[in-house]
């Protein structure tokens, strides 16, 4: 099951020699980057940070108390202030400056944070780091600076769009993600997933199918409740709960089919259909949306409990997908700890760096180490 399995190394991995390699992890949310790195079984995190006080809860709930919660450029100011030695420091950037869903990027504070990664790169000098952010990113004057610093400190850098469905997420979800390595030039991890819809060939290559919603979330039962429950009962039903819709939303949900979305509710009930929906003619086919049952999620972003706001209605069901179904599609297992809010909880899920994803980073990491003799 995939919502159980995602932790564990398959059988049959090489097993390599049990140094394990200190980790950094930067703006690091709940932790979904932490987690893949250590599914590997090969790093160790050391230190991390988030300005988001929940956030940093949830961190330390899951891999010990090492999470400073804070403005990390305030403790970079700090002359009395030490960062940990590590082999390999990650992270995220807050990435609103650089993503299209923000029509006011240009000023965004948030753009500049990319420095603060790197300054602190800068101080430890780790054999590696990895940057993870939207694809816009590359396409960016910042990415270009971010490139020239990272050879200016003695990096070789590599970098590309992934999906992360590519890795055995069940989600199409593109993330940018840069390499940089003092030992040579490292490599972006192989993609070990295709869609087979449109490349069957594929399988006699080793490749798997995509994973899918269906394949994810297929054995919960009917969201219970209303209300989070977070320690009260066990996972997976501890964020498996609902909303409570009116009967107008109700009605708007029966009216989109599996892989339907806006344009079929004002199709089917043009009476319930919202005026500016009528009057936006082309555009937002996400919005609405019922997802396919036999097909990855589209990204999961902060507001997936709201269908309003993306394609995020459960393919069987007519309600928008539940904590615990987003937890499932971004990858990670029933056994991680959340702490929060619900809404809290939900912009801890759709920050996060798909840990599945992240393992396979992690793995492309490994292998540039052993490669490289840096054992």
């Amino acid at each position: 099951m995939l919502g159980q399995g995602n932790g564990a190394c398959r059988s049959g991995e090489p097993q390599y020699s049990l140094k394990k390699y200190k980790v950094i992890d930067l703006f690091a949310g709940a932790g979904g980057f932490t987690l893949g790195f250590m599914q590997t079984g090969r790093f160790e995190p050391i230190f991390a940070n988030d300005f988001n006080v929940y956030a940093a809860k949830t961190y330390n709930a899951n891999f010990g108390d090492h999470c400073l919660h804070g403005d990390i450029t305030e403790f970079l100011q700090r002359k009395s202030w030490e960062i940990p030695q590590a082999d390999v420091i990650i992270g995220g950037p807050p990435c609103q400056g650089f993503s299209l869903l923000n029509k006011q990027r240009h000023g965004d504070p948030r753009k500049e944070l990319w420095k603060t990664f790197l300054e602190v790169v800068e101080r430890v000098l780790p054999s590696v780091f990895v940057m993870e952010n939207v694809p816009e990113l590359l396409a960016s004057l910042e990415f270009l600076e971010i490139k020239k610093t990272a050879e200016r400190l003695g990096y070789c850098v590599v970098s590309g769009v992934l999906n992360a469905a590519d890795y055995g997420v069940p989600q199409r979800r593109k993330r940018a993600i840069v390499i940089a390595s003092r030992r040579g030039q490292p490599e972006l991890p192989k993609p070990t997933h295709f869609d087979s819809r449109k490349a069957r060939n594929l399988y006699q290559q080793g490749f798997l199918d995509w994973e899918t919603v269906g394949r994810a979330i297929g054995d919960l039962p009917g969201a219970e409740g209303i209300d989070i429950k977070l320690g009260l009962v066990p996972p997976p039903m501890d964020l498996h709960f609902g909303r409570s819709p009116t009967k107008e939303s109700l009605q708007r949900y029966k009216c989109i089919p599996e892989g339907g979305n806006r344009f079929d509710l004002q199709k089917n009930r043009p009476d319930i259909t919202p005026d500016c929906w009528i009057r936006k003619k082309s555009g937002g086919t996400d919005l609405f949306g019922r997802l396919w049952w036999d097909r990855p999620a589209f990204t999961i972003r902060t507001e997936f409990f709201k269908p309003e706001k993306g394609r995020y209605l459960h393919p069987r069901q007519h309600r928008p997908i539940t904590h615990r179904e987003a937890a499932r599609l971004q990858s990670f297992p029933d056994n991680f700890l959340f702490v929060g809010t619900k809404i809290e909880v939900a912009r801890q899920i759709g920050n996060a760096v798909p840990p599945l994803l992240a393992k396979n980073v992690a793995k492309a990491v490994l292998d540039h180490f052993l490669e490289t003799s840096v054992r």
